[in-house]
């Protein structure tokens, strides 16, 4: 039988949809993220309810429907024919529109999370629409796609509904196979997928070429066009002819070749490489003389669009050298919404005040970026915003510049777990951070919002390992 939930996967990645039919379970793994998207799915939902009485009042399922409630929910659809299909509308709306049901009809209601309307949206509601004929004697001519920052939009589907029998035939043949489609060539994409870590294994057994860091889907394509389709052919390659063979394809970067094979024979490897032209000298010299740094980390809600943790590890310069990140005192800052930026760019303020000119290191751009935009919204000074600059150092920034590692992506996960260093929560991640703090909002208990200070705590001894692990490298 095929379903929404298949549909919706297979448009988004084949072998997604073929996996989450025939794949292992034990290979299979949660991401926070799909907890957060559900929230926000409800969240929609609800605002577009509030108009014909609320979700809490909506109509559920058959009897919903029979009733002619202004809002039907948790019904299944199911149609007859072969293939057999099934789907459960997010949400009905009743429309006036005659039917075999009465003087009115119901129109499908979907969800979009992001800033398009996709042809999954499209399908999605297609597929909702003809399952309706069911019921309604006829598809539902028109579905709405309830969006953050628009009003719901009327979606036409007598289109989309022409397209969904071809689409519904390739996914039943997809399906049939023994075995799972290919990678999917952007694998970004796959970045909350629950078969990410089944979907990596593959990759790096097969040496793909999404393995290499600084190759996406675009290059991977130009790449197999060139007969490269593993590491080891592009280790293989020689730069030069391989980067005249790209300028060929219309390739912009001069030095992307280069750059490519490097990065193959550096994995290959296992060991990390001065990258050509990156300078000599000590990586970081502002911490020469500095009576101490600060290791800064920020945790986020992008969905809010709310910065709402500033983590700083403190370690004070002692006989020696620095602190180590165990001893050091960490100073969290918690910036609640509720309370207003000013407040919190005060307590921060105050806290920089207290280590004057002490360098301010971080991994990324957030950082920088945020703590810049806070202090103009803030009105600083040009004297405090030109400090600022002066002391914020971005390692992200500084490794990339001297140094290819034997990774596949230089996030701070990636390369602080290489250097050996461990997390106490091995599961923690920025999503599953932004969970906990939606929990810890809705509940206030106290348990998870020490999970986010505990998690982002040992982002700053992470980001202090890194630049431990380039001073050293300094002085080898």
């Amino acid at each position: 039988m095929l379903n929404d939930r298949l549909l919706r996967a297979w448009l988004r990645c084949r072998r997604k949809a073929w996996l989450d039919l025939h794949g292992p379970r034990a290979e299979r793994h949660w991401h926070p993220q799909r907890a957060i998207q559900l929230a926000e799915q409800h969240r929609l939902l609800d605002g577009f309810a509030r108009h014909h009485g609320g979700l809490a009042r909506a109509g559920v399922g058959l009897d919903g429907l029979k009733t002619a409630q202004p809002l039907v929910r948790q019904l299944r659809l199911r149609s007859g024919g072969l293939p057999l299909l099934e789907g459960i509308p997010s949400l009905l709306l009743r429309e006036a529109h005659p039917s075999a049901i009465g003087d009115h009809g119901y129109a499908p209601v979907i969800v979009r999370l992001g800033r398009r309307i996709t042809r999954a949206h499209r399908l999605g509601l297609a597929l909702w629409s003809d399952l309706l004929a069911t019921h309604l004697g006829r598809p539902a001519p028109t579905g709405w796609v309830v969006g953050r920052d628009r009003p719901a939009e009327p979606i036409a589907l007598d289109t989309p509904r022409r397209q969904l029998a071809g689409v519904l035939e390739q996914l039943e043949s997809d399906l049939a196979k023994d075995s799972p489609p290919a990678l999917i060539h952007d694998r970004r994409l796959c970045r909350i997928c629950s078969w990410k870590r089944s979907c990596d294994g593959a990759a790096a057994a097969a040496g793909d070429l999404s393995e290499v860091s600084g190759i996406g889907g675009k290059r991977r394509e130009l790449l197999q066009q060139l007969l490269i389709h593993n590491v080891e052919h592009l280790a293989a390659a020689d730069p030069d002819q391989l980067q005249q063979e790209l300028d060929a394809l219309g390739e912009q970067n001069r030095g992307l070749a280069g750059q490519l094979v490097l990065q193959a024979r550096t994995q290959l490897g296992h060991r990390p490489v001065r990258r050509p032209g990156g300078g000599a000298g000590p990586l970081l010299p502002e911490l020469n003389g500095a009576a101490g740094v600060l290791l800064y980390d920020i945790e986020s809600d992008p969905d809010a669009r709310e910065n709402f943790l500033h983590g700083f590890l403190v370690l004070p310069r002692g006989s020696t050298d620095f602190a180590m990140p165990d001893t050091g005192r960490y100073h969290p800052v918690l910036a609640l919404k509720e309370h207003g930026e000013a407040q919190a760019w005060q307590r921060l303020q105050r806290l920089l005040r207290r280590f004057p000119d002490w360098p301010l290191l971080h991994y990324g751009q957030t950082e920088r970026v945020e703590l810049l935009g806070l202090a103009r919204r803030q009105q600083a000074s040009p004297a405090e915003l030109e400090n600022l600059r002066q002391r914020l150092v971005d390692l992200h920034e500084r490794l990339h510049s001297r140094w290819v590692m034997p990774l596949n992506g230089y996030g701070l996960k990636a390369i602080a777990a290489w250097i050996g260093f461990r997390w106490r929560q091995p599961l923690a991640e920025g999503a599953r951070c932004v969970l906990w703090w939606r929990q810890w909002r809705a509940r206030r208990r106290r348990h998870d919002l020490q999970r986010i200070l505990d998690y982002n705590a040992d982002d700053c001894r992470a980001t202090w390992v890194v630049a431990r692990w380039l001073r050293q490298q300094d002085t080898a």
